[in-house]
């Protein structure tokens, strides 16, 4: 074969394969533009949309989606823009989703519900199943005794939150303390709502609770005595010289104490307004005839306004121009609600006839007695009210000088004896009786007193009686408001015990000299401290064995315990305690240290301890450890599962 037709064979597949070639090398890089245009218009339109966590490659005409969504709805968007852009069968979805972070623990709450039926309980616990809601069930039921329980709590088997178990130890103290009352615990807030059968008794609910609340917990203490029954039912109402104020203020309503209170402050009162909500109303308008016999007296300008039950008494004051007075008296008696009838009086003017000695004046104090001058009717009526003054201020404790006469004004010794009855009540007080007005003026400490005294004086004087009222409230003499703190207390006991320790003889539990005069001091202290629950603790060297050391501590804290009951001390707060050797507070090496160590602590008793006995009666010994103790005190369940004392010696 010539080398033409040789070259001529070759040419052919030559070109096939060049050819070939160049349609492999058009197509890979007609593909890698695919690619590179596909990735791009993709990682554009997820940017756009905010989606700037998908890394984007391809391979060939396949476009991968790599990453991590943050939740389902997040991914499948990613997934749509891309199957928008180019044909959804090249997308490879390799897409994960985020884990879903581990739900919130749920809200923990108890609602208690005590009352004279029983003690309901509802809500979510936390705790393992079963075990929580069985400790609270347990502690719930020796706050029932025999009283029926309806368990409706549920557990929750998470970690409780850190101030769960204060919370909750607070809420069975507040549930314990009060026999009608609704308790909510939550993780960091307690709500206490009860009602007290009376003044004292709220009073001493809250001083009770305030006491040892838990750091962290915010404690809603709402406590309220019942609405009183009141008869009558009274409201008074004085503009003069010193100003206008509300003498006593009693609504049937909320509403009703609203608007009397406006209507007040609008005829010139000023500060706090106690107005009490109570039942015995002759009338629903009675807030309507209050805020109108009000505005009366504003147009009058001076004088007072007495509402006792359907009865209301308008006293203008004395000068009052009579074109006045008889016009506000005709719109009032025409404004005034069905029911309500109305006595008005315009006092005359003063002469020196009606200015004269017609006049009878008492004083009196608790700590010297009454003192009586003045006028008294003639005979037997007389002798009466001088009777009746011996009868309320007893014989050893009246000075009486009243001379009777006669032509006395007509129900002089009504008013004589209302206004002695009234003065009894007081502190201490003064008392005048005139022609056509009554005095009284001193001081109380029982905050409810003014509007019981007015009430009493509306009711015994009766409908238009005229009389003036000077009383106020000092706190210093109210017995509940000015008892000492639990620490103050407990600060005075160690003010005694600081100059001078109740100590004993070694082996000894008598109450020698020096521990007998202490005792007389804190024996002083004690009475003003009856609210207040306190722990007398026992403490010995460690001279002797350890049980030994601990039986000798008990019956130190019971010998004091009966050295302040044999001073005429009431013991019912107190609990006697001892501890041996286990808690010294010198060197037990040397003498000196162990005499200070055989010694008596007073303290108060926290909240969170839990007897691990308690007696059947009050006066009956208790026995804690396996040691005899005494006291009256209550033990209260603070604690859900309770826990021996860590400092407690073992009695064994």
């Amino acid at each position: 074969m010539s080398d033409n037709h040789r070259i001529s064979a070759l040419v052919g597949p030559a070109s096939f394969v060049l050819a070939a070639g160049l349609a492999v090398v058009t197509a890979i890089f007609g593909a890698f533009t695919i690619e590179k245009r596909s990735t791009e218009d993709i990682r554009f339109s997820l940017q756009s949309d905010g989606i700037d966590w998908v890394e984007v490659s391809a391979n060939g005409l396949q476009v991968f989606l790599d990453g991590t969504a943050p939740d389902e709805a997040t991914r499948f968007r990613a997934e749509t823009r891309a199957s928008a852009i180019i044909d959804a069968d090249r997308v490879i979805n390799r897409l994960e989703v985020a884990a879903i972070e581990t739900a919130a623990p749920p809200r923990f709450s108890l609602d208690m519900l005590r009352n004279g039926d029983g003690i309901q309980l509802i809500g979510l616990i936390p705790g393992p199943a079963g075990d929580e809601a069985f400790a609270v069930a347990e502690a719930i039921a020796d706050i029932a005794g025999s009283a029926e329980v309806v368990n409706m709590v549920e557990t929750a088997d998470i970690a409780a939150p850190d101030t769960w178990d204060a919370a909750l130890a607070f809420g069975l103290r507040a549930l314990e303390a009060l026999p009608r009352s609704k308790v909510t615990v939550l993780a960091d807030r307690v709500e206490v709502e009860a009602v007290g059968e009376t003044r004292e008794q709220r009073a001493e609910f809250i001083a009770r609770l305030q006491q040892d609340q838990p750091a962290g917990v915010e404690i809603v203490l709402d406590i309220s005595a019942p609405r009183p029954v009141i008869t009558p039912f009274t409201l008074r109402f004085v503009r003069n010289d010193g100003g206008a104020r509300f003498e006593t203020c009693t609504a049937d309503t909320a509403e009703a104490r609203d608007r009397i209170v406006a209507a007040g402050r609008a005829a010139g009162a000023t500060g706090a307004v106690p107005c009490t909500i109570g039942l015995g109303v002759p009338s629903p308008s009675w807030g309507e005839a209050v805020a109108t016999s009000l505005a009366a007296l504003v147009e009058l300008g001076e004088g007072s306004v007495t509402l006792s039950d359907a009865d209301v008494t308008l006293i203008a004051a004395q000068g009052t121009s009579q074109d006045l007075f008889d016009t506000v008296v005709g719109e009032l008696d025409a404004a005034l609600p069905d029911v309500f009838s109305l006595q008005a009086v315009l006092p005359e003017p003063e002469t020196e006839e009606s200015a004269g000695p017609v006049r009878f004046s008492a004083t009196f104090s608790e700590d010297e007695g009454a003192r009586l001058r003045g006028r008294l009717p003639e005979g037997r009526i007389g002798d009466s009210v001088q009777a009746f003054a011996t009868a309320t201020f007893g014989a050893d404790r009246l000075n009486m000088a009243t001379r009777q006469v006669g032509d006395l004004p007509q129900g002089w010794s009504v008013r004589v004896m209302a206004g002695l009855t009234a003065l009894a009540e007081l502190e201490d007080g003064t008392l005048t009786v005139e022609p056509d007005l009554l005095r009284l003026a001193g001081r109380t400490g029982d905050d409810e007193m003014i509007s019981r005294l007015t009430r009493q004086l509306s009711e015994d004087l009766g409908p238009g009686a005229n009389f003036q009222m000077d009383v106020s409230y000092d706190e210093t003499l109210d017995p509940v408001a000015s008892q000492p703190t639990p620490e103050q207390c407990e600060a005075r006991i160690r003010e005694i015990q600081d100059e001078t320790k109740i100590t004993f003889d070694p082996g000894s539990t008598e109450i020698n000299t020096t521990a007998g005069e202490v005792l007389d001091q804190i024996a002083e202290v004690l009475p003003d401290c009856l609210h207040v629950r306190m722990e007398i603790g026992g403490h010995t060297d460690a001279q002797g064995g350890e049980t030994m050391n601990l039986n000798l501590s008990q019956a130190r804290a019971n010998a004091v315990l009966n050295g302040l009951l044999a001073r005429g001390v009431l013991v019912s707060n107190l609990t006697a305690q001892g501890y041996g050797e286990s808690q010294p507070i010198a060197d037990n090496d040397t003498e000196e240290g162990r005499e200070q160590n055989r010694r008596i602590d007073f303290r108060l008793l926290a909240s969170a301890e839990v007897a691990d006995g308690a007696a059947d009666a009050d006066d009956q010994p208790r026995t804690r450890g396996g040691v005899p103790s005494q006291g009256a005190i209550a033990d209260w369940p603070f604690d859900v599962q309770p826990r021996p004392r860590p400092e407690a010696p073992d009695a064994n």
